[in-house]
């Protein structure tokens, strides 16, 4: 009789035991530990999900909120060898709150389409522009080809590793449009006919919004226009790209440069790897100050660095955010040269750096004052510096 119970009492934890197993969903714990709400991409590694995926195919998996809500994700292969590196989902989380999401397999659930997205590409019918683009910003920068076309005095080649920032009002994407509008009017998207927005911003030989260089006796060195590309991403999310650069300045640099932007931010992440043949003094990154007419600040403390200027009939805010702790100093520095205005933020010398630059028009209603845009510079500051906790459960 004991021994029936015991084989009874076995059987039922049998089934409890599979029935919650099956029931079982793997838990994302993510806490915003600053003052106010977050909303951002965040990035789980696949090794996270290594128990998930051990009864689960990625196709199958599902993200929920707290709402029940299915979520729409990305995943991204970094490396490029078949194999994903990273799931992206969007969280927003109030200040100093915690939120939780479920990871389900369920195929039959299909996952939403984002009404708004990232995007990058090459474009060859522009010379060879890279471009890239979410629902609040785009970007630019230039290629071999414009370079060679700029050196032979073909007018309209741009000769620059320069940033350019192409200023939007929409949150639909514009790149492919405008570009095949330019293929008709070469001043397609130098108009803001359209209500979509359009690029005003003059680069030249400056650093832009973001370029970088090496500041040496009061003179910047820089490299020229990059000489291959390759798009690792694009998706509703984020999009990744890089780009590589022939030796430049005195010291001999060799630059891959990593940049990606997220849905819903109004910055670039830049991240460069070098190589150099002699050791370098410094990294120095810039921001235009055009004819020296606009506003700047300069922030060493907490690594935000802001420019305000009128463009046209409206206001743009420009900015960098970096780590403060790799700072050596910033300076608007003044010329009466065109194009070698520029608001510098000199960094310690190393073998990869990383920041965020990026801008806000008044035009689109993200901000309208400067003090506005100081605060999301100031917000950046602090994402950078606290990052949200991720918990994979």
């Amino acid at each position: 009789m004991l021994r029936t119970k015991f084989l009874i009492s076995g059987f039922i934890c049998a089934i409890v035991c599979i029935d919650s197993s099956l029931k079982a969903q793997n838990s994302i714990q993510i806490k915003n530990t600053l003052s106010f709400s977050r909303n951002e991409v965040v990035s789980i590694p696949v090794s996270q999900l290594a128990s998930f995926l051990k009864t689960s195919s990625e196709s199958d998996l599902r993200i929920k909120d707290g709402s029940n809500k299915i979520l729409p994700i990305q995943w991204i292969d970094y490396n490029g060898d078949g194999k994903n590196d990273e799931l992206l989902f969007q969280a927003n989380i109030e200040a100093e709150k915690t939120n939780s999401y479920t990871i389900i397999a369920d195929a039959k659930i299909p996952i939403p389409e984002s009404k708004i997205s990232t995007y990058s590409r090459l474009v060859p019918e522009r010379v060879d522009d890279y471009a890239w683009e979410n629902d609040r910003i785009a970007f630019r920068v230039y290629g071999p080809k414009g370079q060679k076309e700029a050196l032979e005095g073909i007018k309209g080649s741009t000769l620059s590793s320069g940033v350019d920032i192409w200023l939007k009002r929409t949150d639909q994407p514009v790149i492919n449009k405008w570009y095949k509008g330019y293929l008709t009017d070469p001043l397609y998207y130098h108009k803001d006919t359209r209500g979509e927005g359009y690029d005003p911003y003059h680069v030249g030989d400056s650093r832009g919004t973001g370029g970088i260089g090496i500041w040496v006796d009061e003179k910047l060195q820089v490299s020229q226009n990059f000489v291959s590309s390759k798009t690792i991403a694009e998706g509703p999310l984020r999009t990744v790209f890089e780009l590589t650069y022939n030796s430049w300045s005195e010291f001999g640099v060799k630059e891959t440069k990593r940049i990606s932007l997220d849905l819903g931010s109004n910055f670039s992440k830049f991240e460069s790897n070098f190589q150099t043949e002699k050791p370098v003094p410094n990294y120095t990154i810039g921001i235009t100050l055009h004819k020296n007419e606009g506003e700047t600040k300069l922030n060493d403390k907490n690594g935000y660095y802001l420019h305000w200027e009128k463009i046209d009939d409206a206001f743009v805010g420009e900015g960098i955010v970096i780590d403060p702790k790799i700072v050596e100093k910033s300076i608007a520095f003044t010329s009466e040269i065109p194009d070698q205005s520029n608001l510098l933020v000199v960094t310690k010398p190393q073998n990869k750096l990383t920041y965020y630059a990026g801008f806000a028009w008044q035009k689109s209603g993200q901000i309208q004052t400067q003090k506005d845009w100081e605060t999301v510079l100031q917000k950046q500051s602090q994402i950078i510096a606290n990052p949200l906790i991720i918990k994979v459960k």
